[in-house]
């Protein structure tokens, strides 16, 4: 969801919430009292006495009387047992087993519990929908849940929280602990069996609704049904065998879960998913919000997911798209647990992608979490948003590709004033990698050196490009003033205009007006490429390869022994003989003649980049001429507007564009 500021405008920072969200509707049992363990004496040696990751597992395990296959799955469910260096994710969750802890992951945050002005509301009326429209109130409300699981951490192991929240060992055994004190509330006994202990893992999600405690318990087993083998980016190798997995679902009953309202979702089965809708609402003078009734996949196809993130809370996001002056999107998925909220049919347009041309074709799915601010994504919800992705690209016949799957940090302006005000989520901190690994449709080379193209493929956990400004505000251009960002993983590699390291990198006269200068400000995508993307390949120089891109030369470091690139074989659009350069375009509109006589002619604006004659750009489709006219409450007085021009799309620069057909000839890519 993060607008692409200017460079004296940075993404303000928001609050750390979501993971206590789930039980703060108070339904659950209280853990302590009668009910609670007795608090072990503290045992600080082993907080570094275990010399693996792998053992520190087995350890807590012994120690607390859980099985120890439970205690990897749900670990690997919510951090694949990575420490991150004691950094929150974006549900405020510490460490390898996910200890939440608001306060500490808030602290130096606006604590403003009331409406805020949402910091990523668009500065443009025509942002709304991606096309001229009514401007809005945007106003995003921030609210604070209660639950800390550090707190019962710290109190069942004597161990501090700022211990438990930066060392992995005890951060293990604060789990430990937590699912051994759950399993025997619910059943009053600390039967080992691993059968038995589903109850205990549901309730370890924290989800409030029987839903999605539900499914998360039934991935952990999933996971502890197919083992899984991973060296997590500190280099620790942690291993979880495979085997047969009975489950006893009856202590469920015991968790006072709620139900939550399933409506008419379109969701996978076994997903914990509700329905909330989006208003569609008369707001007079015209106006209505916020988002467009229509008849998708019968009127237009459906061709593209685009992936968001929030910078928000869950429940301010949840607000938000209530509110009918706002915009809107298809579904949200909760940091801390992988829940799904559904708020607008996939047959409607929700006003979601910045361009109405790809709203009219997409469909929106926000993450809760931040862009640029260190915190990570749960494994719970990267794999919640797979099934959901998995399952719309199954029904709507879209491709599982980076084509088709774009972050809204992807999506092209429809018009170069627009450029500039595109949003850059969800940035290049999320894991595209291991997001194709969990669709099943992991990136693979496809071709040899002689291909013509790549699919970029850096080695997330190891690579960190030197990302600036993830905190605090931005200096002036020129300054040097932007602090650095931390030492975390990216799918994102630079390009630069020579094959050396620290060459100049490339000019985005689009995003970074008014003399094209890019930065390595975290939200500036004018020299970027990311995991999954596709180039056609200029030149090859040693341990560096050039790509086109936004019509120039830029190379990225892509040694042959650590290849940050996998060959690919594509097909390209080159410019036709006899023509110097070729427009590009934003969106894929008709031609005037399309219209009818009572529908104003939608102009077709090319951006203000060019294509120029020898250079060549992956094809990702072939794109309908299409305009889906909706300006009134009424969808009677809706329809789609298709012309006889044939356009393509394009990777051209970090994001889509269209070209048209009769200005290009296509060819397989090999070189």
């Amino acid at each position: 969801m993060p607008q692409r500021p200017s460079h004296v405008r940075m993404l303000r920072r928001g609050l750390i919430v979501g993971a206590a969200l789930a039980v703060a509707s108070g339904v659950l049992p209280p853990v302590s009292g009668a009910n609670a363990a007795p608090s072990p004496p503290p045992l600080p040696s082993q907080t570094s006495q275990a010399s693996t990751r792998q053992q520190a597992y087995v350890q807590a395990a012994r120690e607390y009387a859980v099985p120890r296959d439970i205690l990897l799955a749900v670990s690997y469910l919510e951090s694949r047992w990575e420490s991150h260096a004691g950094q929150p994710s974006r549900a405020g969750g510490y460490g390898p087993m996910h200890l939440t802890d608001v306060a500490a992951a808030n602290a130096g945050t606006n604590k403003n519990t009331g409406t805020t002005t949402n910091p990523n509301a668009p500065t443009n009326a025509s942002e709304l929908r991606g096309d001229p429209s009514r401007p809005g109130a945007l106003m995003m409300p921030r609210r604070m849940p209660n639950l800390q699981t550090i707190d019962l951490a710290a109190k069942l192991t004597g161990i501090d929280k700022a211990t438990l929240r930066t060392d992995a060992v005890a951060n293990i055994r604060g789990g430990a602990a937590i699912l051994a004190d759950y399993h025997r509330q619910v059943l009053r006994t600390s039967v080992t069996d691993g059968a038995a202990w589903y109850a205990a893992v549901a309730r370890y999600s924290g989800a409030p609704d029987r839903a999605t405690a539900q499914a998360f318990a039934d991935e952990a087993y999933s996971i502890m049904r197919d083992g899984l083998r991973r060296t997590t980016s500190e280099g620790h190798v942690v291993s979880l065998p495979a085997g047969t997995r009975r489950i006893e679902r009856a202590g469920l009953a015991k968790l006072g879960l709620t139900e939550a309202s399933a409506g008419d979702v379109e969701c996978p089965e076994r997903l914990g998913c509700e329905w909330i809708p989006a208003p569609y609402q008369d707001l007079g003078n015209g106006d209505y919000g916020n988002h467009d009734l229509a008849n998708r996949p019968t009127s237009q196809r459906i061709r593209y997911i685009i992936i968001h993130d929030t910078e928000g809370s869950y429940a301010g996001t949840i607000a938000s798209v209530q509110d009918p002056t706002y915009v809107s999107w298809q579904y949200t998925l909760r940091a801390s647990d992988g829940h799904v909220a559904q708020h607008v049919k996939a047959k409607d347009v929700a006003w979601q992608a910045g361009n109405w041309y790809v709203n009219a074709k997409s469909i929106g799915l926000e993450h809760e979490g931040y862009a640029a601010r260190g915190t990570w994504y749960t494994e719970a919800m990267y794999r919640s948003s797979a099934k959901l992705v998995r399952y719309l690209a199954g029904k709507y016949a879209i491709p599982l590709d980076r084509q088709h799957i774009l972050g809204h940090d992807n999506v092209q302006a429809p018009t170069p004033g627009l450029v500039e005000d595109m949003h850059w989520d969800p940035g290049p901190y999320w894991d595209w990698a291991h997001y194709f690994e969990l669709l099943g449709k992991p990136f693979e080379r496809t071709g040899t050196p002689v291909s013509g193209a790549v699919t970029i493929r850096p080695a997330f956990a190891r690579n960190n490009p030197g990302f600036t400004n993830c905190e605090g505000n931005p200096g002036p251009p020129g300054e040097g003033t932007r602090p650095p960002c931390g030492e975390w993983g990216s799918s994102a590699l630079m390009l630069r205009t020579e094959p050396r390291a620290g060459a100049p990198l490339l000019r985005d006269v689009g995003s970074n007006p008014p003399d094209g200068t890019s930065t390595m400000d975290v939200a500036d995508i004018g020299s970027r490429v990311s995991t999954g993307q596709q180039y056609a390949v200029a030149e090859v120089r040693g341990d560096w390869t050039a790509v086109w891109y936004l019509g120039q030369k830029g190379w990225f470091f892509n040694p042959r022994r650590a290849p940050t690139a996998l060959w690919a074989t594509t097909v390209v659009a080159t410019p036709k003989p006899g023509r110097d350069s070729i427009q590009v375009y934003g969106r894929a509109y008709p031609e005037a003649a399309a219209y009818p006589e009572d529908v104003p002619p939608q102009a077709l604006v090319p951006l203000q980049y060019t294509l120029p004659a020898g250079q060549e750009y992956v094809v990702g489709m072939k794109a309908d001429a299409e305009y889906y006219r909706a300006v009134t409450l009424d969808p009677s007085n809706h329809r789609v507007i298709r012309g006889a021009l044939t356009y393509y799309q394009i990777q051209f620069g970090h994001r889509i564009a269209y070209v048209l057909a009769d200005d290009v000839d296509l060819k397989p890519s090999w070189r």
